[in-house]
């Protein structure tokens, strides 16, 4: 028997209130405390997983070590746990509703009328405890994605009102967050929304334990008694989550409204450490005291909406913090870049970063920011996507192959210096087939990676059907392009540096995945530090 307690936490008034930065702030306290946490997202959507899902409707996707694409949440849960998360952590309608079809097709459910209750509600809580059960977390933290009275949330809702009544109140509460609107012409916070916003939990069969109020002023005491008179709950289980400057706040913030507390009072838990704080306040102190600034291009395909690369966005804080220095993004349109315009729009950087991304749309873009950055000696750092760029574009300027390019974008190029994978040439289904999770690579003691990690054997995550051409190896290497990180296993180049370029790497994966707030990522470190020298 599992002696594992369980926070659910909810959403009301509006979508984007931060339910994931609240959870992975509350399990930040709790893991200071000393207790094994991990967070967990159920997400409403029937899409098996966001890997097909475009970046403007759902911003990035999320990789994991295991393989598994899942939404950006994850990727706050590891940044803010340091630990990492794994196919458990994230589960949608589509792989409930997949899983429960398959048992009925193999006869599993004996003849009976499979229904969404109890089948799939059954199906959702067994997702729900799979973690909870391996032994290894003291505490589960589920995100349920939405807003209380979506109609696609309804069969979560419907689960975790059953658990709460198994489990029993002192296993598994409810913390239900919610929008205290401020009206200017009144000038005065209504609670209004969330009183009706916990009426709908609470026909629903939900009590919340435990209400976050998201404001942009601060809640009065007569306020918290108002809300806790009508939502019943106590005045102390009113917690006030004010706007901060950073994500990175909340953790603080969470800390002196007293979450964690609370919390583990209604989990009767104990715990005599205080949560000890120190190495978070140190990178805060730091990210928000730096001693210089430098700008960074970020070229992409996405950047009307910037969580299409949250990950790498909040790698470049991370390394920021270490560097001691600012960085600000340039966002960047590859589509908006042409040859008479390039000068221009990437004037004054002191590092260009050429993002990950698929298809041929601002392709071409993406190639002159490469050949900008090589010929004016700017730091250079290639995702993916932009690593593969910068093969073509050293292919074409370079060995002079004018129609070298990738079989993605050009099937029939004279010169396909990025092909498709040879595994991946039978593949007809697009959903979680590519080349995804964790890899090894191996990397030479001549270059600057090598510098960054100190290590010779690294294992990073993928996402990605394209590769390296290994038939133009040679050629590159005799014109300047070292290929320093190479699979011990596959052969397939994972890095690529030019020679006589100050700080020009690309890389196959995608290292933004494994940066945390504890532990930036290596790479970016390094990037920001040839940005910073640069820039002097």
């Amino acid at each position: 028997m599992s002696n594992t307690k369980y926070v659910f936490v909810t959403g009301g008034v509006t979508s984007s209130l931060g339910k994931g930065i609240i959870a992975a702030s509350l399990a930040k306290l709790l893991q200071v405390r000393g207790f094994s946490v991990t967070i967990q997202k159920l997400d409403p959507y029937i899409n098996i997983d966001p890997g097909t899902l475009n970046p403007y409707e759902h911003g990035e996707c999320y990789v994991t070590d295991d393989g598994a694409e899942t939404d950006l949440d994850l990727g706050h849960y590891e940044r803010f746990l340091n630990i990492p998360t794994s196919q458990a952590n994230n589960v949608t309608t589509g792989r409930i509703y997949q899983s429960v079809i398959e048992k009925e097709r193999k006869g599993e459910f004996l003849g009976k009328t499979v229904q969404v209750i109890p089948h799939i509600t059954d199906e959702i809580k067994h997702r729900i405890k799979i973690l909870g059960n391996t032994g290894d977390f003291d505490i589960v933290i589920t995100e349920i994605g939405g807003t209380v009275g979506d109609i696609e949330s309804l069969p979560y809702v419907e689960s975790v009102r059953q658990l709460l009544w198994e489990l029993g109140k002192e296993n598994a509460i409810v913390i239900h967050l919610t929008l205290i609107p401020y009206l200017a012409a009144a000038g005065e916070l209504k609670t209004k929304p969330t009183q009706h916003s916990v009426k709908t939990l609470m026909q629903s069969g939900i009590n919340p334990d435990v209400l976050v109020c998201r404001t942009e002023h601060e809640i009065s005491e007569d306020i918290k008694r108002k809300l806790a008179l009508f939502c019943n709950v106590k005045t102390e289980d009113v917690i006030q989550s004010i706007d901060a400057s950073t994500i990175y706040d909340v953790p603080n913030l969470m800390f002196e409204e007293g979450l964690d507390t609370v919390v583990l009072n209604k989990l009767q838990l104990c715990s005599e450490k205080q949560p000890q704080l120190t190495a978070w306040n140190n990178f805060l102190d730091k990210y928000k005291n730096p001693k210089s600034i430098v700008e960074i291009g970020l070229i992409g395909k996405y950047v009307e909406l910037q969580d299409s690369y949250k990950s790498i966005s909040e790698a470049l804080n991370h390394a920021s913090a270490s560097n001691e220095t600012k960085v600000n993004v340039r966002w960047i349109h590859s589509e908006d870049l042409t040859s008479g315009n390039i000068a221009e729009h990437l004037k004054g950087l002191n590092g260009i970063l050429v993002a990950p991304g698929f298809g041929d749309r601002g392709i071409e873009g993406k190639i002159k920011a490469v050949q900008y950055a090589r010929e004016n000696n700017i730091p250079f750092f290639g995702i993916c996507l932009g690593m593969q760029m910068a093969v073509v574009e050293f292919s074409r300027n370079v060995l002079g192959y004018k129609d070298a390019s990738s079989t993605e974008m050009n099937e029939n190029c004279a010169h396909p210096v990025i092909n498709l994978m040879e595994d991946q040439k039978d593949v007809t289904k697009k959903g979680g087939t590519m080349r995804l999770g964790a890899w090894d690579c191996e990397i030479s003691k001549e270059s600057n990676v090598f510098k960054a990690y100190n290590k010779t054997m690294i294992s990073e995550r993928h996402r990605h059907r394209y590769e390296f051409n290994n038939e133009y190896l040679e050629q590159l290497r005799a014109n300047g392009m070292k290929t320093t990180g190479v699979n011990p296993k596959t052969k397939l180049v994972e890095i690529v540096e030019i020679s006589n370029h100050p700080w020009f790497v690309g890389v196959q994966y995608h290292p933004e995945y494994k940066s945390t707030v504890l532990n930036p990522h290596p790479l970016f470190v390094d990037f920001v530090k040839a940005t910073l020298q640069h820039s002097k």
